[in-house]
């Protein structure tokens, strides 16, 4: 039986894993992140900590799983999407890992947003966000030394590949998943924009190739080869983004499949097979899938999932010590009713991503006496479920009538009945949990196994290895009651909006 090696490398930290043609983990390793914070919105990571990560996974799982080296078929690996690194011509590190996370890049959107941001999301499929585009035009003119020896811009998925294989700058590549958050690039084609580019002064010299997920991008170094204990040669494809990894390892391969990221960021997306970016709302990503032809456009609440945390870390604490904990308050917001009385939380409390508004922030409206710690938890679930139902209704009006057939969750935040419970009710669409909760592991090991031939279709593999756990049905009476709520949730942020605006 053939294996493949895929990691997954994450803001938290890196998983890696050794699957087997079943896509069952046979061996996994995790090794936590080391983000580094400073004052005016830097947060970055060491590449050189980044590619360690890796490297001491496949040890680890080579280690535990006793698997020969010579079984191994591929590795793949998919990572953070929307943050850049700068190479020069060896392959060497110029800059640091610029997280997705870090917000420099903020004061050079408005002169994105000036060329003409309905034109932008047309071309790219993404509104201007902290992404590409902004944090290569503040290297280019915050450290022009440093720009002038970056030969080539790469996500970190790649750079971790392309060490491994021992590639040059001349060889860079991203992979077609990523090409939304680029900011210059033609997404629907698939391909570079020379107007964009053009636009903004930027090299087309420094953009790298644009290649499918599943193309072999090299083999696994001698040097490196020794380190992992794995053969040299081992053939290694280009990967995708985490999330576009997690999408498809959770089986969503057809058109009117939804996916929720329930975690530290709050995600929902959608399969559908046409191309049509959200030019008027800015709310919707449209980013391309895997799979070629298909698209999952999604938005996502930044922090929706560590609301939860920050609540239980400082409003969970009963009068005789200690803290309380997800159970503990899942259990007495079950006892509170839908929609919590007309209580409504705003989560926003690092601003709104989709669509993006910095100067919105977090707030509890319409609390009363009767309002106690399970209400104002619940309230906070009620809340991120209200946000889907607002991406729904965008894509419903860019897309179309869509033929919802489900949603499938991972994160922590599936492990809540009652969450899942609450966005069933609110979305009118049935819930779903997964057997295997690290959907991007399984993803890779489909990626690497169609790369080199292990699957002779990937759709195919992906169904077969996501495998349902726990289904939640929506309570068509609630999704009825909850509809009013999600109205006055829409009406609520317009009007902070507005609010916050006047304010400045």
């Amino acid at each position: 039986m053939p294996y493949v090696i895929g990691a997954d490398i994450g803001t938290q930290g890196t998983k890696t894993a050794l699957l087997d043609e079943r896509g069952k983990i046979v061996a996994s390793s995790f090794h936590p992140s080391v983000l580094y914070k400073r004052a005016g919105g830097h947060v970055e990571q060491d590449p050189e900590e980044m590619f360690a990560s890796v490297v001491l996974g496949i040890q680890a799982v080579m280690q535990q799983s006793g698997v020969s080296a010579n079984r191994i078929a591929a590795i793949s690996l998919d990572g953070q999407m929307a943050g850049i690194i700068g190479i020069d011509e060896d392959w060497d590190p110029v800059t640091p890992y610029d997280s997705w996370l870090d917000t420099r890049c903020e004061a050079y959107m408005p002169m994105v947003r000036s060329w003409g941001e309905e034109d932008i999301v047309r071309i790219t499929g993404c509104p201007v966000t902290y992404s590409h585009g902004p944090k290569i035009l503040w290297w280019r003119h915050e450290r022009p030394d440093v720009y002038k020896r970056i030969r080539k811009f790469v996500v970190p998925s790649a750079y971790i590949a392309g060490k491994l294989a021992g590639l040059r700058a001349e060889q860079a590549y991203i992979d077609h998943t990523h090409l939304h958050f680029t900011g210059f690039a033609h997404t629907s084609e698939g391909e570079w924009s020379g107007e964009l580019l053009k636009a903004f002064s930027i090299e087309a010299e420094q953009m790298p190739r644009i290649v499918s997920p599943w193309e072999t991008i090299g083999c696994l170094t001698e040097t490196y080869a020794r380190e992992t204990g794995l053969m040299t040669g081992t053939p290694i494809v280009a990967g995708c983004g985490d999330t576009a990894a997690a999408t498809l390892g959770a089986g969503i391969v057809r058109p009117g499949q939804l996916f929720d990221v329930a975690g530290t960021a709050s995600v929902l997306s959608c399969c559908v097979d046409a191309y049509t970016p959200d030019t008027a709302g800015k709310t919707l990503i449209y980013a391309r899938s895997v799979l070629p032809g298909l698209w999952t456009p999604l938005a996502y609440i930044n922090g929706g999932g560590q609301c939860l945390s920050w609540f239980r870390d400082h409003w969970g604490h009963p009068e005789e010590g200690g803290r309380l904990g997800y159970a503990d308050l899942n259990s007495s917001a079950e006892a509170v009713a839908a929609g919590c009385g007309g209580l409504l939380f705003v989560p926003h409390f690092g601003g709104r991503v989709c669509p993006n508004n910095p100067d919105l922030r977090g707030a509890w409206l319409g609390m009363e006496w009767a309002h106690e710690r399970g209400a104002l938890y619940r309230s906070i679930l009620e809340s991120i479920a209200y946000e889907y139902h607002s991406y729904l209704r965008t894509l419903t009006g860019l897309a179309g009538e869509v033929a919802y057939t489900g949603v499938r969750v991972v994160g922590g935040g599936a492990k809540s009945a009652l969450f899942n419970r609450i966005k069933a009710d609110v979305l009118g669409i049935p819930y779903e949990t997964l057997k295997v909760k690290d959907t991007a592991l399984i993803a890779n090991a489909v990626i690497a196994g169609y790369g080199v031939g292990l699957y002779p279709d990937m759709a195919a593999a992906a169904e077969r290895m996501a495998i349902p756990e726990t289904a939640f049905s929506p309570d068509y009476s609630a999704h009825l009651l909850y509809a009013k709520h999600a109205a006055r949730y829409r009406t609520a942020i317009e009007c902070l909006t507005e609010l916050y605006r006047n304010l400045k």
